[in-house]
């Protein structure tokens, strides 16, 4: 039997090397090799124990950029040895969502490297159409076509039109591939973010206007930026309550709040901001294959970048004994990208 490495979270805190069986591929499945793999905040979660409907151990690792190893005896539309991205949401094709196209909120989702194992190992063997050709993409942006498809269907929530102006609040990685996709729409962009570090990355990196909310003239410095007027669109990728809960504020009359940012409690909006401004109020979560492949389009065109977002790297080899101190303990931390063979 040939096995492999492979990195596994055997509980909250514990994370260690394990050999594993390289896997087969089944008929509609493809075998890939691992180039670089992102490291999402779910990962961090599922380190430290705070994921909710998680399960140990698990392999994580579902922002994945491969190389294309061996094709199941039905799978087909790849070859050997081409760049592929993950779309790791595996979707029922049967329930009420799926069948009306959201497979992005499948009510029977299973997401590989968070509901089953990922792609912080050697080899990975998953559904062909759970891939996505990416051969003029390089491979450290490609592994971060996943979180940045997450950006992208907020921006598609949204319905950013070009000279619009959105206000993005929050300067994660989630909130930085808003900005830019939103950007490469045409629209007036502006972030919020209370950290300075991340103000100034937005700065150098996506070169739009940024605020901080911490100001006691933060709207003021809000609507200077747009003419005089509060945002036609605020996403929200914060995920903060006290941040979710004034959105309402922040808009126009007639305006719409998109919130791709995740809260686990309750939150509580002024009704009568609310009702008076007629405002849209919608949720965004995961992506479907028309955001995958937008985002793939805008990385081979220049317009999405992997600095826009990343400024770790990490090597595979060494990620155990260095996973906690550099990456969970990382205040600098806006995204890093696993290299498998560096």
């Amino acid at each position: 039997m040939t096995t492999m490495k492979t990195l596994v979270v055997a509980e909250p805190r514990q994370m260690v090397w394990q050999q594993r069986a390289k896997p087969t591929p089944a008929a509609n499945e493809v075998l890939i090799k691992p180039i670089a793999a992102g490291i999402c905040g779910t990962d961090i979660h599922a380190w430290a124990g705070n994921q909710p409907f998680f399960s140990y151990p698990r392999v994580l690792g579902h922002e994945l950029c491969g190389e294309v190893v061996q094709l199941g005896s039905q799978a087909s539309g790849f070859r050997t040895g081409q760049r592929v991205a993950l779309i790791p949401y595996v979707a029922c094709q049967q329930c009420d969502a799926c069948l009306s196209g959201k497979t992005n909120c499948c009510e029977k989702i299973s997401v590989i490297g968070v509901h089953q194992d990922g792609g912080f190992c050697e080899f990975l063997s998953v559904p062909a159409s759970n891939l996505l050709a990416v051969d003029d993409v390089d491979p450290q942006a490609a592994a971060l076509i996943e979180p940045f498809a997450i950006s992208a269907h907020a921006v598609r929530r949204a319905a950013v039109v070009a000279d619009e102006q959105v206000l993005v609040v929050g300067a994660g990685p989630i909130g930085l591939g808003v900005a830019a996709i939103a950007a490469a729409a045409g629209a007036h962009v502006v972030v919020a973010d209370t950290s300075e570090q991340r103000r100034a990355h937005v700065t150098e990196k996506l070169g739009v206007a940024t605020v901080n909310p911490l100001e006691e003239d933060f709207a003021t410095q809000l609507k200077a930026e747009f003419g005089g007027r509060l945002a036609a669109k605020v996403i929200d990728a914060t995920g903060s309550p006290a941040a979710m809960n004034g959105a309402v504020k922040l808009i126009r009359h007639g305006g719409t709040i998109v919130f791709v940012g995740l809260h686990k409690g309750d939150l509580v909006i002024p009704d009568i901001e609310f009702h008076k401004k007629e405002a849209t109020l919608m949720g965004s979560r995961n992506a479907t294959l028309e955001d995958f492949a937008k985002v793939g389009e805008l990385m081979a065109n220049g317009q999405l970048r992997a600095d826009m977002m990343l400024n770790r790297h990490y090597d595979f080899s060494t990620l155990a004994e260095t996973f906690e101190a550099e990456v969970i303990n990382n205040r600098e931390l806006i995204k890093g990208v696993i290299h498998f063979n560096r």
